[in-house]
């Protein structure tokens, strides 16, 4: 069975899209507070969040990786797009993207080959947040069965369900979450934050158009997906 393996990364969009309605609806809670201080340090902690919201933010890399074969692609938006510019890297091309459209439609095109998917924690964000931006931009899904019965991992295998197994002890217990990095730490598969670049830095690449990073970051993301998928299927798969 051919499983996909893939990460995003996202970005917030700027205020200058919304309408002054959804201006004060975002930022309604930093309104309730007590003082002027209080209410710039809860708007500041609101626009943070804007890149974890597909309303608020964009898509603007995918990676993905086949399970088995290690051949992938990462698509990117890039500002000096050039269609000559895409690149072999080992297994993997790097192909720039004119716009998010462009991306999302080569994301459905590649998805619809594949009979499985393996993400970290694809079902609470990344499969959501493809669904939602490409009915806002209109572009078809290919894939629309990601998101169905929780408890299996077929055809969606979630290694952050995986990992807590459906999160059966809660925050603190035995099998409480942590984050990819310190998974990828514990089980001695090198971390994708190792190059220095975190998921935190990405609205600050894009403003800089440093594209590239950002696309090395998230394939590093997959890269250690992968691995880690095939320590739960080696060692964990079948656990009840």
């Amino acid at each position: 069975m051919a499983r996909l393996v893939f990460d995003i990364e996202t970005s917030a969009l700027g205020l200058e899209g919304f309408d002054e309605a959804q201006i004060e609806y975002l930022f309604r809670e930093s309104e309730r507070q007590p003082d002027e201080t209080a209410k710039a340090l809860k708007r500041s902690e609101i626009q943070q969040q804007f890149s974890l919201w597909p309303f608020t933010a964009q898509i603007v890399c995918v990676a993905m990786v086949n399970a088995d074969t290690g051949r992938g692609q990462v698509l990117f938006q890039a500002d000096d797009f050039d269609e000559e510019a895409a690149e072999e890297s080992g297994p993997v091309e790097f192909a720039p993207q004119v716009d998010e459209v462009e991306m999302l439609t080569a994301f459905w095109d590649v998805a619809r080959r594949y009979d499985a998917i393996v993400t970290f924690n694809g079902r609470g964000f990344d499969v959501p947040f493809l669904y939602l931006r490409s009915a806002l931009l209109n572009v078809p899904i290919s894939r629309k069965d990601w998101l169905g019965y929780r408890f299996q991992t077929e055809p969606h295998c979630d290694l952050a369900e995986q990992f807590t197994f459906y999160n059966v002890s809660g925050r603190e217990g035995a099998a409480r979450r942590f984050n990819l990095d310190f998974y990828c730490k514990a089980f001695g598969i090198p971390s994708p934050k190792a190059g220095g670049v975190t998921g935190r830095d990405i609205g600050e690449l894009v403003a800089e158009g440093r594209h590239r990073d950002i696309a090395d970051y998230c394939l590093r993301d997959v890269k250690a997906t992968v691995e880690l998928y095939k320590i739960w299927r080696d060692r964990l798969a079948g656990v009840k």
